[in-house]
């Protein structure tokens, strides 16, 4: 048996080695920044605590009722997605499962990665396909990028800047091509067989397989874009939730500036919203930490014409809402509700992709009156 190399040997310290330098940069590089920001903050941070001391408490309530009116709609939205993919949820669920998301999201490095991953197990522990699972989720996340664009360039055009209308008609677009290439699939299942037969045929005489390998997959797919039925209501409840969802959030940054005293102005208030969402979906930080901070302080005083004092107390208060109240409550619901199903989702995932396949075995053998051969082995159950 031959000996391991040495310089493979070495290869696997070596590289922890670069990982932990690199950690302890990006910690140094979070620790500069903070006390940079401290710096430049210090000469407000005397009158934004003032601000805080006296803050008001019904504007608050309102701050802290709006933020939970704007996850409840977007549970809505997953909820009637997944309705129009044929899958029944109870509000409660499906609100569960986004504040459990949402605290992922929000805490964990790389947690947008996490949050997707647990949504879609969730949706699949509910029923759906994984096709519906995952059309879900690509909806529900265009749309809302759709709803964050519009009220940017809204906010932008009433301040008085210019807006690439490439960045409105983007999302926008993503969401009517979503909806219409599924809307034909499933009008035109034999259509879309046919085209992916011929593609499917092409790419096996390229790869010298069998000319029919993989053709169940595709079939499968097919079916299951089937059962996706996005009808005008379906589509109207799910764009009016998105919206809800969206606008309360922008109420809560509001009821936040009410809440220290301050009084900004609705157009520069839409525009500090958008921008702050923007920065935060890129993972430079768990939650936007830092950079979103920044922002809504910068665009809060120059955009909202609200003091920098001011603008500094709302934050904070906004943050102390959105950020890490919705946080604590998120992990409190997935310890309480969630924890239980992690040691079993291997098992649960096995047993559910057997049952799904022998399931649509047997609706092929229906639809080609073929009957169905004895067996003796009973479906798996779920964990």
């Amino acid at each position: 048996m031959a000996e391991p190399r040495p310089e493979h040997v070495a290869a696997a310290p070596r590289k922890r080695n670069r990982l932990r330098w690199l950690k302890w940069l990006a910690g140094f590089a979070l620790i500069a920044l903070l006390v940079g920001e401290g710096i430049y903050l210090w000469p407000r941070l005397h009158e934004s605590w003032q601000a805080l001391t006296e803050i008001h408490w019904g504007w608050l309530a309102a701050c802290i009722a709006t933020q939970a009116i704007s996850l409840s709609a977007f549970g809505r939205v997953q909820k009637q997605l997944l309705q129009a993919g044929g899958v029944r949820v109870r509000q409660s669920k499906s609100l569960s499962v986004i504040y459990g998301s949402t605290a992922m999201a929000l805490t964990l490095p790389a947690g947008q990665v996490f949050s997707t991953a647990f949504t879609y197990r969730e949706t699949r522990r509910w029923g759906a396909s994984p096709v519906v699972a995952s059309w879900q989720l690509a909806i529900s996340g265009v749309i809302a990028a759709a709803g964050l664009a519009v009220l940017g360039v809204g906010g932008a055009l009433l301040v008085g800047g210019s807006v690439n209308t490439f960045t409105l008609i983007l999302p926008i677009a993503g969401v009517l091509a979503i909806v219409l290439a599924v809307r034909y699939v499933s009008a035109h299942p034999q259509s879309i067989r046919s085209a992916a037969r011929w593609v499917l045929h092409k790419v096996n005489d390229f790869r010298n397989l069998p000319a029919d390998a993989g053709q169940e997959r595709i079939d499968e797919i097919i079916e299951q874009v089937q059962s996706v039925q996005l009808g005008k209501r379906d589509a109207g409840l799910t764009i009016s939730w998105s919206a809800v969802h969206r606008l309360a959030d922008v109420a809560c940054l509001g009821f936040a500036c009410f809440a220290v005293g301050a009084d900004p102005r609705l157009s520069g208030l839409l525009f500090a919203f958008a921008a702050a969402k923007a920065v935060g979906s890129v993972p430079l930080a768990p939650g936007g930490l830092v950079v979103v901070d920044a922002t809504l302080i910068a665009l809060l005083t120059s955009a909202a014409s609200i003091s920098a004092s001011q603008a500094v107390a709302a934050a904070f208060v906004y943050r102390a809402v959105s950020f890490i109240l919705v946080a604590i409550v998120g992990w409190i619901v997935f310890l309480v509700i969630f924890r239980k199903h992690q040691p079993k989702d291997l098992e649960y995932d096995i047993a559910l992709e057997q049952r799904e396949a022998k399931e649509l075995h047997r609706e092929k053998q229906a639809n080609l009156d073929i009957p169905q051969p004895p067996t003796d082995r009973a479906d798996p159950e779920p964990a």
